[in-house]
Formats: structure tokens, sequence, C-alpha cells
């Protein structure tokens, strides 16, 4: 076999069109995230690929004739190699059930899989420790729980309906802020506002969702927001994960969601945690969303309604605390986005 060179490919130029030619023969896409990709050439010609996004290798693919010739592990030592050099020292592959004897031969071990999609993490990525780390950082008695996965970009009163309602029917609740950067609204003022926006309710904790709660490392399509096969599969696994390695840390026997007329990837996954989460002694509570005008209650709307500066209608809609940021000089930045951006989020 001649020789395999490794190289970095110009996505911005006409080597990305190569690049998605290659992969559309594995049934992949190149990912709209995708901060870098190598290709292994023989001759100039692609005969495998990897890119990465943050801390996930995707995009990945190999010739079949040529599977088995150390292509794979010069592909991901290349790209783990590089992420290392950028201070990442975690790392995580999505790919197809069949491919896990591959990865777990370069190291990797399985997280949690789907009939069509297997999550393994590499380096010094460990769901457990991670886990147990998280609880004791929370400062969580053992005691059973609910639990609530949100976004909140940003807080409203819809969100704080559905706490409520959890506060009330459970002894303690725990509430899991989604901490990647992927909203307009930063994480941490994301968290802030739910933090004072529930104040009141003593027996609530909030706190960081980390980084296997609707991360970008388990769950891409919630912030491409793609509607394919793929996202079923990916709220099935990030499903999992809560149900497998999350709520039994926690103790949580229920989570609490509210429906989802809007959002098809909400709605699916929601569909997928009243699936799965039984099968891990969690009870799903889905709590029908408040309606306001004749309209349900919701963060895009708020986001809508800043585009069009409706203070009025906002305040009916928010909580106080939420409300007196957007009209402090701390939420300036935030608006300017919100006005300039086309983004679900």
């Amino acid at each position: 076999m001649n020789d395999i060179t490794i190289e970095k490919m110009n996505l911005k130029g006409s080597e990305r069109a190569r690049v998605e030619r290659f992969l559309k023969g594995f049934d992949l896409a190149l990912d709209a995230d995708v901060e870098y990709t190598s290709a292994a050439k023989i001759d100039d010609e692609i005969v495998g690929t990897c890119s990465y996004a943050g801390r996930v290798l995707k995009c990945f693919g190999v010739k079949e004739e040529l599977q088995g010739e150390g292509i794979a592990a010069k592909l991901i030592t290349h790209v783990t190699d590089i992420l290392f050099e950028k201070g990442v020292y975690e790392t995580f592959i999505f790919t197809k059930p069949k491919n896990k004897g591959m990865f777990i031969g370069l190291g990797y071990n399985e997280v949690y899989s789907t009939s069509g999609v297997m999550l393994l993490e590499g380096g010094m990525a460990n769901i457990n420790k991670y886990v147990n780390n998280m609880f004791r950082k929370s400062g969580l008695g053992n005691g059973e729980k609910a639990g609530l996965v949100m976004n909140c970009n940003p807080f409203t009163l819809g969100h704080r309906y559905l706490i409520e309602r959890a506060a009330k029917e459970n002894e303690e609740v725990v509430v899991f802020i989604v901490e990647a950067e992927k909203s307009l609204f930063p994480f941490e003022i994301r968290l802030e506002l739910v933090k004072h926006g529930i104040q009141d309710l003593k027996n609530v904790h909030v706190i960081p969702g980390g980084n296997y709660i609707i991360s970008s490392n388990t769950f891409p399509s919630y912030f491409l927001r793609r509607s394919d096969e793929r996202l079923l599969e990916y709220t099935r696994l990030d499903a999992g994960i809560f149900g497998k390695y999350i709520a039994p840390v926690f103790n949580i026997n229920r989570r609490y969601v509210g429906t989802e007329p809007f959002c098809g990837v909400t709605n699916n996954y929601n569909n997928a945690l009243v699936d799965i989460l039984p099968s891990y002694g969690v009870e799903v509570q889905l709590v029908e969303r408040i309606v306001m005008d004749n309209a349900a209650i919701s963060a895009s709307r708020v986001r809508e309604l800043i585009k069009s500066e409706n203070w009025e209608e906002i305040k009916k809609i928010v909580p106080e605390s939420t409300y007196y940021f957007l009209l402090s000089s701390d939420a300036e930045g935030i608006i300017k986005r919100i006005k300039e951006s086309n983004s679900p989020h």
C-alpha cells in the first residue's frame, strides 16, 4: 500500500466539497459545527476523515477496503494530539454500534448506546467519576428527589410553573441547568436568573447540568436543531445516560417535563424520556404548559418580544428578576445579539 499522509482540510475552500462527497458514501454529513477536519490520503485521494467539534470527534469514516490498515488510529491520534495541544484532555466519539470494537481498541470506553448510535469517551473522561463529583459539589443529601433539566433562555413564568409543580409534589427537587454555551443567554446568567426566580422555593436546588446532560457531548442535535433519524437516536442516548448514570447518583425517582407544542426536537426528547426512564425506575411527569392570552409561555416567545421591544408583554410572562435583568445594562449585549440573530436558541 502506498504511503498514507494525514492532512488538515481547508473547510472554507474546495476541500470542503471533497470531504462532503467522501462522507456521503458512509451516509454521513459534515456537521455545521465542525471546527477541524483531517483527512487520510493516498496519492491525494481521500481514504479516511476525522473531525472535531469542541471535545467531540465526529464525521469519521475509512474506506471499507482499507479498514484494518491502521488508518483509523492515525486519524484519531492526529486529531487528539491537536486537541491535547489546545488543552483538551477529554474526548468523546459518536459512532455506530458496529464500530465499537475499533474504538475500544484505541482506548475508548462505551458510555451508552442505542440501536443506531454509541457514545464513547477517551482520555481523562470518566462519566462515573464525573457524576459522583457533581453530586458531592451539589451538597445534596441522599433522599429521593424529583429532577428537571432546563435551558431557560431566558427564565420564564412557564419554567417557574413547572418547578413550582414539582416542589409541591416532592420533598426535594433538583433543577439541572444546561451548561453548554450554545444559547443567546450565557450559562452563568441563565443559572442566576433561575436561582433568583425560585429563591422562595426552599426545597428546590439549582445546579449546573455539566458535561453529560443535554450537552454537545451527548446531544449535538439539540443545538444543531436537525430533524432526521440521528436526532431520534440522540434523544434516546441522552435520556438513557440520565437514567443510567445521573438518576441513581442523585437518587432521582421522578422527572418533570413541560409539554412542547412548538419544537420538534424537544417533543421527541420528551417522548424518549417517557419511553426510557421508567426502565431505570424514574417516573416521567408531563405537565401541560401554561397559556396566557391564548399563547403558550415560552422562552422563544420572550426572545421574539425582545426583538420587537414589547416590554409590556414580556413583563406578563417572566418573573420580576428576569424582567429587571432585561432592563439592566448587563443585558444590553444579549439583547443586541437577540435582535441580530435568527437562532432558535
